[in-house]
């Protein structure tokens, strides 16, 4: 690292449980973060101001005027491309950090192929599930996270615990978690869990603390109130157990 470096990552290297170590970890890193909405964007510009060396962010949708009242990292933006806007802030925010950006969808395992952790912010329950066997397929740890109106959920999945499809193995039923477009949702919220994102992908990789790892973080908005679930492996998990389908 630079002397540059070295100030502006001045208050991680003083942290016992990360220090000079760590932190050269975590300016190593290679991190893919699917979607640039209200998830992605606070996950993004914290992983950035952090020093996380390599970022990739992946999103093909534009951005929309109902988006910026939770998707800070986009600032005059509406009609780009969320990838791309968001890379654009990342490398003012920190120029120091290699941000590529990759203005698609997600397809498949090849996406996630070559990265030291992936942090899934779509909005789509089939998305995170196919993000999940790709990962699974790569041996690349999951960070994934979703939220609604005033609640949300984190985890980090896969790594030999509970992958994503251990803990949530069927689609909910329609209707019964409306989309934020459809219901809402708080402005702050994806704040809260974007920044939780970051704060996790920052334990797993400088190897600080405990992570979410075989538990899931549940936070209620509205009452002030969380708590964690312990999650576990599933041998009839149609994703990592004895029985799985091809990943992919």
């Amino acid at each position: 690292m630079t002397g540059e470096e070295l100030q502006r990552y001045s208050r991680h290297i003083l942290m016992r449980e990360i220090g000079g170590t760590g932190q050269r970890r975590l300016t190593e890193a290679r991190v893919l973060v699917i979607g640039a909405g209200g998830l992605g964007a606070p996950a993004l510009m914290y992983l950035a101001a952090a020093g996380a060396g390599h970022l990739t962010v992946m999103d093909g949708d534009v951005v929309e005027l109902s988006n910026l009242q939770r998707q800070i990292i986009h600032l005059d933006a509406v009609g780009q491309n969320k990838a791309l806007s968001a890379a654009d802030t990342l490398r003012r925010l920190n120029p120091h950090v290699e941000v590529t950006a990759l203005p698609r969808h997600f397809e498949d395992a090849d996406d996630v192929a070559g990265y030291d952790l992936v942090l899934d912010g779509s909005d789509s329950f089939a998305t995170r599930q196919r993000v999940n066997r790709a990962c699974l397929a790569a041996g690349v740890p999951l960070i994934s996270a979703a939220l609604t109106q005033w609640e949300g959920q984190l985890g980090l999945f896969g790594d030999g615990a509970a992958c994503y499809t251990c803990v949530f193995p069927e689609e909910p039923a329609a209707g019964l978690i409306p989309t934020c477009a459809e219901a809402g949702v708080l402005g702050p919220l994806p704040g809260i869990l974007g920044a939780a994102m970051a704060a996790e992908a920052v334990k797993h990789l400088t190897g600080a603390g405990e992570t979410l790892r075989n538990r899931l973080w549940l936070h209620d908005a509205l009452y002030g109130d969380s708590r964690t679930v312990t999650t576990r492996r599933r041998p009839d998990c149609a994703a990592c157990g004895t029985g799985a389908l091809p990943r992919g």
